[in-house]
């Protein structure tokens, strides 16, 4: 045992009674509730940021292939593409499914209500997990026979509007240029994802559908979804798949198909940011504080041990030794006390919102060792190199006036 993890130990026992015993405890506590805010900020925001684009992404997909010069989700240019250009696509590295679709714009009516409503058509290869989650009631439409299923999903939001229940027929008419042509579609199941814009306008049914509405061939669609595997790199693989498409087709991503909301949302990164910067500053500013008591308190001691011949760095590593223990524990109570609050949340939704303006029912948590991992270490490190602003103040002290007051 060296010379200043004995005098740190022999310090520690003896420091019960004296006046920065509850400023330890303080600046223990404090760092503990710092660690608490920071990773409670990082979960809740990354679980909003997470679920938001999950739910963007299963109205969309992640990156979209369709042809030059579409105008709106009313008219979409149909377009072709052979199995040979499919599987290319499909071998791109990071890409999951490749899935046609086809879109139509449309108006629900009842005899007392009308509803603007974009109909989706999809295939029986169709990825339908994301509509299997947010199903709220009844079932999905069976999609894959020989003619076209008149079967189709609404939302709750458009159920509710139009006062619309599963089993019911839910007549529908579509703009044909100048003209529009009716049909009659049964509703087997109801949708709900809390997203306003997407849950006030979507319908989902037979692919077969829009190309019969259409006059489309067989093998033509709007376009191509396709769904990634690793959405941080989704840029990178956007940029391959461009490479091996025809140049007569756009490939764009989720967030270029939804700027706004995808803007909004990178601004949450800057609210993560502060908050951390803030406790940050909260848990230096408390250990710096406890620290500098400490030494205050123990000026005659410091003065001996320069006397006997200790040197300013051995006395501050003295310092040191004993101020990391409180960094240690604080941080490790504030792991355990997020640990149990985002298990608690994430099973339980304690906290509720309002669905009308956040989007989702209660607050979301994604729970991810990282965080923790990070947020301790950075934490340890910032507090540790802010002792070395107080324990600057050890080389100060003169051994021969403090000895003389004693």
């Amino acid at each position: 045992m060296t010379f200043e993890r004995l005098i740190a130990r022999r310090f520690l026992k003896r420091e019960k009674k004296t006046f920065s015993r509850p400023l330890v405890n303080i600046a223990t506590y404090t760092i503990a509730l710092g660690i608490v805010v920071m990773i409670m900020a990082v979960m809740i925001l990354r679980g909003f940021q997470n679920n938001i684009t999950g739910k963007v992404a299963g109205f969309g997909s992640h990156i979209t292939i369709r042809g030059f010069g579409w105008g709106n989700d009313f008219d979409e240019i149909p377009i072709v593409m052979s199995p040979e250009e499919l599987q290319r696509i499909a071998n791109v590295p990071g890409v999951e499914k490749v899935q046609p679709y086809a879109v139509k714009g449309g108006m629900l009516k009842t005899d007392e209500q009308i509803q603007g409503i974009i109909f989706k058509g999809i295939d029986s290869c169709y990825d339908k997990t994301f509509f299997s989650q947010n199903l709220v009631n009844g079932r999905l439409p069976e999609i894959g026979g020989e003619s076209a299923s008149k079967e189709v999903i609404i939302s709750q939001r458009i159920a509710n509007m139009l006062q619309i229940d599963t089993g019911m027929k839910a007549p529908t008419y579509f703009w044909t240029g100048d003209n529009y042509r009716a049909r009659d579609f049964r509703v087997v199941g109801i949708y709900n994802t809390d997203l306003p814009e997407f849950d006030e306008h979507y319908i989902f049914g037979d692919i077969k559908q829009v190309q019969k509405l259409n006059k489309w061939e067989n093998g033509e669609v709007a376009g191509y979804e396709l769904t990634v595997d690793n959405y941080d790199k989704l840029d990178a693989i956007a940029s391959e798949v461009q490479g091996v498409t025809r140049p007569d087709l756009e490939v764009t991503t989720i967030r270029e198909n939804n700027l706004s909301m995808f803007a909004w949302l990178e601004l949450l990164d800057s609210n993560i940011a502060l908050i951390l910067a803030i406790m940050a500053i909260v848990c230096v500013t408390s250990v710096v504080s406890a620290l500098l008591i400490m030494i205050f308190e123990r000026t005659a001691m410091i003065g001996v041990l320069k006397t006997l011949g200790s040197s300013n760095r051995s006395i501050r590593r003295i310092f040191m030794l004993k101020a990391m223990p409180i960094i240690i524990r604080g941080v490790v109570i504030g792991d355990a006390i997020a640990l149990a609050l985002a298990l608690l949340q994430s099973r339980f939704h304690i906290l509720k919102l309002d669905s009308n303006n956040y989007y989702m029912s209660f607050v979301p948590v994604d729970i991810n060792a990282w965080y923790f991992i990070a947020i301790s270490v950075a934490t340890f490190a910032v507090c540790t190199l802010a002792l070395l602003i107080p324990s600057t103040y050890i080389a100060r002290i003169d051994p021969a006036k403090t000895i003389r007051v004693e």
